[in-house]
């Protein structure tokens, strides 16, 4: 066996002895690195942000709510696994429904249209709740854990042949693993085990499981339709849940074997989602007009806004969407009073925060600004807000606390984010000069000691001074020269060389010589 080979399989045997565990749904053994504290953790931790970053709860229609968090309860009930489960109605149109582990779970209002009786309801929320249950998501984190021993065993092996391979640092955003873990597709045998299961669920609990047959047949049906509609689903549902024939004709032979007949509750759906469906005409014409604010079309997307917030005045979301539009035609003012009618509608969303305090930045009231974005911050931590609350902290002479926001911005791969770590260097270049400058020392052709310095900043500096010292083996300063300064320009990943006025030096004093950058500025 190799040395990698040994590697390997010592950290897999490792693995495994201290981590076998029972599938608490199927009672199979499987490999669990993740404990049930921990889901319950990841799941309470991304609950809140990632539903933020879906759109928000749904608030005009509270009793909405209530009526799918009982029909959830109920199932949950006779799970094969008991957690602190949890459910939401999101305000988005896109026709999706997701779980995060320890029983976190979200359907949009854009499913709940979409759906025919309480039975159907029943069978996507009994799906969900198996993939909670029957650790799904945790299965999906252990997998990342495999990767990384994967990563370290090959870490090894181009230690052992010399080279220095290194891995690439990942930024971690606001809401970043829970918009990772609803995305992601689930295996053909993790859905058929959540249609199964789930289907026991809805017959333990009185519901006909032929809903889940019926709906399988409206995702099939959808999937192959083509068009507007079935891209909605396509980025919603069968991007997460793919459907399939199998899946419905597999689901046929599980409801005959569990015994057709129960509850379908066609008139109980249609009243509790009556309010919604009144209200869908509405969301509609938000979609539109956010369809026609991408392409630039302001004055359409304000008129199908402006319609659907008459339709709705109680939606924050459509009061929201029309600051955004005033923000676009640089009326600060007029966005500024939308975003106030939006919190007040729905002071449970970021966005309206987010929005109102770039609005209140450009009016000059930077206390506003702040208490805004600050707000927004604890709701949903964005680029945005982080980078503008850096500038207000900056302008106050905080500098510490604005190095924080900008570290905090710079982490997204966005043009917000290039400008915090534009300004993050600002206000780090004077103190740091040395993270931003590289230095080695050359010998000219005459033997004369110079010095090359290379920018490793993102924008053009110069005025870089150094100074050279000699050094002993622990790095201690001996003896330090004059002060030498570059006035050239010099460009992101390039280089200049200036004189030191060091003649003939000794082999170890060569060796010994250092360059200590004492300061840069950013050109002009």
């Amino acid at each position: 066996m190799s040395p990698i080979a040994r590697v390997v399989s010592c950290i897999v045997a490792c693995l495994w002895l201290g981590a076998c565990g029972v599938n608490p749904v199927t009672g199979k053994k499987e490999i669990q690195f993740v404990s049930e504290a921990q889901e319950l953790q990841i799941g309470a931790k991304n609950y809140e942000p990632t539903r933020q970053s879906e759109g928000g709860d749904l608030t005009v229609d509270p009793q909405l709510t209530a009526y799918v968090s009982g029909v959830g309860q109920k199932l949950a009930a006779v799970a094969d696994r008991q957690l602190p489960y949890e459910f939401v109605v999101l305000n988005n149109s896109v026709p999706n429904a997701w779980a995060l582990p320890g029983g976190k779970i979200a359907v949009n209002r854009g499913l709940l249209t979409e759906l025919q009786n309480e039975a159907e309801l029943a069978a996507v929320l009994g799906h969900e709740i198996v993939h909670a249950a029957a650790r799904h998501g945790a299965k999906a984190q252990e997998r990342g854990t495999l990767m990384q021993a994967g990563l370290a065993a090959a870490q090894i092996g181009a230690a052992i042949g010399g080279v220095d391979a290194g891995l690439a640092s990942m930024a971690i955003q606001g809401a970043g693993a829970g918009a990772q873990m609803i995305q992601m597709k689930y295996g053909r045998d993790q859905e058929l085990e959540s249609d199964l299961y789930g289907m026991k669920y809805m017959k333990l609990v009185g519901y006909d499981p032929w809903g889940a047959v019926t709906l399988q047949e409206t995702f099939v049906r959808l999937s192959q339709a083509g068009g507007a509609k079935q891209q909605s689903w396509m980025e919603g549902l069968f991007a997460s849940h793919p459907p399939s024939e199998e899946r419905v004709a597999t689901n046929k032979r599980t409801a005959e074997q569990l015994g057709r007949g129960g509850d379908v509750g066609a008139e109980k759906y249609a009243a509790a989602t009556q309010q919604l469906r009144q209200m869908k005409p509405a969301y509609d014409k938000f979609d539109q007009a956010m369809a026609a604010a991408r392409k630039k079309d302001l004055a359409t997307a304000k008129s199908l806004a402006g319609e659907a917030a008459k339709a709705v005045p109680q939606e924050g979301r459509f009061q929201e969407f029309l600051g955004e539009i005033s923000l676009s035609e640089k009326n600060p003012q007029q966005a500024a009073a939308y975003y106030q009618k939006a919190i007040q509608l729905n002071p449970s969303y970021f966005g309206s925060y987010l929005g109102g305090g770039v609005a209140q930045m450009q009016l000059g009231d930077k206390a506003k600004a702040e208490e805004w974005l600050t707000k927004s911050a604890q709701l949903l931590p964005t680029a945005p807000a982080a980078y503008y609350l850096g500038n207000i902290a900056r302008d106050s002479g905080d500098t510490a606390k604005a190095q924080q926001y900008y570290k905090a911005a710079a982490t997204s791969d966005s043009a917000i984010g290039k400008a915090a770590a534009a300004e993050y260097m600002k206000t780090d270049l004077p103190q740091n000069p040395g993270n931003y400058v590289a230095t080695t020392g050359q010998l000219d052709s005459q033997g004369r000691v110079i010095v090359v310095v290379q920018n490793r900043s993102p924008v053009a500096l110069n005025d870089i001074q150094v100074t050279p010292v000699l050094v002993d083996s622990s790095g201690r300063i001996l003896q330090q020269g004059n002060r030498v300064v570059i006035d050239a320009i010099v460009k992101p990943g390039e280089q200049a060389a200036a004189a030191t006025g060091l003649g003939n030096l000794p082999q170890e004093q060569l060796q010994a010589l250092r360059f200590r950058v004492d300061g840069a500025k950013i050109a002009e």
